[in-house]
């Protein structure tokens, strides 16, 4: 039994666009976004509580509509059909489900009967008409969701394997719930969701109280407690229902689609699809409202839930909408409703460039423009195979099928080869062991890459910081690019800290770079023992340490102790590790005293100068060999 949607405390914009979605589902779905613990996956759930009960046939696999039958139905297809009301399908996508499970293949049991081919439906087709939930949305193998933008795009799933050819209807609204923490989607996922919520947990006490107060009493009877909210769940029932017959209805008039229009172009929203969804969810406002005209208040509404998550234009510029300025393009809407492009001046402070200061104290630098990414290839030759995009991995877990080889004690199973060795071996279809044949899958892997910065006071002569963030912040992009997961460690005066543990969200790692401040001495020795401790705890993804500095170590780890022999002697652990590593050296000026080049010699690493990382169309190929294990 799920939690009553009305039952959920707070959490206004949130419930509206699980409603609008309810009321139009071709709207394209929401994205829940928030952090740990906010309900996000419990509102999702609770919606299939509330809506509408759909026609469909009994024992129908593929949602048909009625009247719609598919060509592969045969149920939907018999004259007796008897239909029935039925809940709307809530289908919950696992990360780890496999393409065959998603789209639908050969059925097993059929085949192994020597029946005809006969198509098994997958998730797809179960949510057809219905909700396909994704928790962890921004997690999702990256063959998956190119399986689930071809259906979204097309409205229909196409399945072409295993000597099968079967097209069926797939519509569905998208609901996916994400943790920042953990990564951004790819843009065009992103885009496909027609709404998005950012959602926290209340900092009001009172609020938070309450919240555990029912949570606590739904956990404890849950029957009992759904049945006390069974008035207000029926009474959003009816006003979706009726919102849905209303929909059809609904006008919008020309002056507000030029307002819809206005507002996409001075957000400098790229997608069209951003005016279509802020058509529909307008129209889908006034119908849940129970009104046939829309408003400039429903414009207001669904351009706030369908723009912030389309702004979003480079790796580092963070989403979302800026409400002073979306109040002031509405004013002047109503004030001037024929002329609607208006434009107004937008400030901007030209920040003075500052007088170096003492490198001794400690300083907060801006980075330089980041160029374009260079394109890095780390050759591990590891036997990891997490999902990404940077390197080729061969016999990955999940992706494209390239080849099928007999084994007898397969882990993903190639059931057209396995039946076809059969039946060339045996008349009467009886499959043995012998007959087993595993799939070989090619994917795309992804790296930890490890960035320890230099933050002493040496990166405030000639403002090196500034420069040093620039190109961090470069490779930041390449590793959102590929996918990377990626960790922050900076050095200055006695000591190095890890500023962010390895994660997914690259603009956590851009928001402590661009915090950190520069100055004291050179605690090297203590950086590479934490970035060793460090890759030492990863054991899912192969590393690559990214090592920014001049390479003047002057703090040893023991009184009395020689820092750069210190240092060489943790990048020998390095190299007996296998683990590759880039060293980008900061120093600049005519005279240079190379440590930089030899701490990259001691690593086995590859060696670049700041300028040349800058260079157009730079690729890198670092080697290594990390040992697993």
């Amino acid at each position: 039994m799920t939690f009553p949607f009305s039952a959920i405390v707070e959490q206004p914009q949130l419930k509206t666009a699980l409603l609008l979605c309810a009321v139009d589902p071709s709207l394209g779905g929401v994205l829940i976004r928030g952090d740990k613990g906010s309900a996000k996956s419990t509102a999702a759930r609770a919606l299939t509580g509330i809506l509408p009960f759909i026609e469909k046939v009994t024992g129908c696999a593929f949602n048909c509509a009625p009247g719609a039958p598919s060509e592969h139905c045969e149920i939907c297809s018999a004259e007796n059909a008897l239909l029935l009301a039925s809940p709307v399908p809530f289908i919950t996508l696992p990360l780890g489900a496999t393409e065959d499970r998603v789209v639908g293949t050969l059925d097993l049991e059929q085949a192994l009967k020597g029946a005809k081919r006969v198509f098994q439906p997958g998730l797809l087709a179960a949510a057809h008409r219905g909700i396909l939930y994704i928790d962890e949305v921004n997690l999702l193998p990256d063959h998956l969701v190119d399986v689930l933008l071809d259906a979204a795009a097309m409205g229909v799933n196409s399945v072409q394997r295993e000597g099968l050819s079967v097209v069926h209807p797939a519509r569905f609204t998208l609901i996916g719930t994400m943790n920042l923490e953990e990564g951004d989607l790819r843009p065009q996922l992103l885009d496909r969701f027609g709404l998005m919520v950012e959602v926290t947990a209340p900092r009001d006490k009172t609020l938070r109280a309450e919240v555990v107060r029912r949570r606590i009493a739904f956990e404890a009877d849950s029957a009992g407690y759904a049945a006390n909210w069974c008035q207000e769940q029926e009474a959003l029932c009816e006003q979706l229902a009726t919102a849905q017959t209303l929909l059809p209805k609904v006008i919008l008039d020309d002056a507000l689609l030029d307002l819809i229009s206005h507002l996409c172009c001075e957000f400098e929203v790229a997608s069209l699809r951003a005016d279509i969804v802020i058509h529909k969810a307008s129209r889908a406002l006034a119908a849940l409202a129970g009104r046939l005209k829309v408003t400039p208040d429903d414009v207001r509404g669904a351009a706030e839930l369908a723009l912030p998550h389309r702004r979003r234009r480079k790796p580092f510029e963070q989403p979302g909408l800026d409400q002073e300025r979306l109040d002031e393009l509405m004013q002047q809407a109503l004030q001037a409703p024929n002329e609607p492009g208006l434009e107004s001046n937008v400030d901007q402070d030209d920040e003075a460039p500052q007088p170096d200061a003492n490198p001794t104290e400690p300083q907060v630098f801006v980075a330089t423009a980041a160029g374009n990414a260079p394109r890095i290839l780390v050759d591990t030759h590891s036997q990891y195979a997490v999902v990404g995009k940077r390197n080729a991995a061969m016999a990955a877990p999940r992706g494209q099928v390239i080849q099928v080889v007999p084994d007898q004690n397969p882990s993903s199973l190639a059931i057209s080869a396995t039946l076809r060795s059969a039946a060339l071996r045996d008349a009467n279809f009886k499959v043995t062991k012998h007959d087993l044949h595993q799939q070989i899958r090619s994917g795309k892997s992804a790296n930890l890459i490890l960035f320890v910065v230099d933050a002493s006071g040496s990166m405030a002569a000639q403002r090196r910081m500034e420069a040093v963030k620039g190109a961090v912040l470069t490779l930041l992009t390449d590793a959102y690019q590929q996918r990377d997961q990626v960790a922050v460690i900076s050095f200055r005066g006695d000591s190095a800290q890890l500023l962010l543990p390895p994660t997914r969200s690259v603009d956590l790692a851009e928001q402590q770079l661009r915090e950190l401040p520069t100055g004291g001495r050179t605690p090297l020795p203590h950086a590479l023992e934490l970035a060793l401790e460090t890759l030492s705890k990863a054991h899912e993804l192969p590393p690559l340490l990214v090592l920014l500095t001049d390479g003047k170590a002057n703090v040893s780890l023991n009184e009395g102790g020689d820092p750069w022999q210190q240092s060489l002697q943790f990048a020998e652990l390095f190299t007996d590790q296998g683990i590759p590593a880039l060293v980008l050296d900061t120093e600049t000026g005519y005279l240079r005293l190379g440590k930089a080049r030899q701490l990259a010699e001691a690593l086995r690493a590859e060696y670049l100068t700041l300028e040349e990382l800058s260079a157009e169309n730079l690729a890198i190929t670092i080697r290594g060999c990390f040992k697993s294990n």
